[in-house]
């Protein structure tokens, strides 16, 4: 694969991490899904927001050499951080795309 599909699935994979370790708090939960929804299943969101941080690290270090990749990584992180956030901000309905019925707890 070429640097730039490895980037796009880095960026891509990061959204994931960044939405789903922002749905493992209670708080953005219930912004998202409402006070009468179901729980969220904390760990396994946290368990994969921190795997998906790690696949989008391997991602970046695929494309790129090794300094350039961590400097790959941290740029995407901010940028997924700032996307979630602002998604959280003004259309949090949105971050249920990234939820799937294995990530709740009915």
């Amino acid at each position: 694969m070429t640097d730039t599909v490895w980037l796009l699935l880095a960026a891509v994979t990061m959204l994931l991490a960044t939405g789903w370790l922002a749905l493992s708090l209670q708080s953005h939960w219930r912004q998202v899904y409402g006070s009468g929804a179901a729980v969220p299943a904390v760990m396994r969101l946290r368990i994969a927001g921190w795997s998906a941080l790690l696949v989008a690290a391997l991602c970046c270090f695929k494309a790129d050499h090794p300094s350039m990749a961590v400097l790959v990584w941290f740029t995407l992180f901010s940028a997924a951080a700032m996307t979630t956030s602002m998604l959280l901000s003004y259309r949090p309905s949105w971050l249920r795309a990234l939820c799937p019925s294995l990530l709740r707890l009915s």
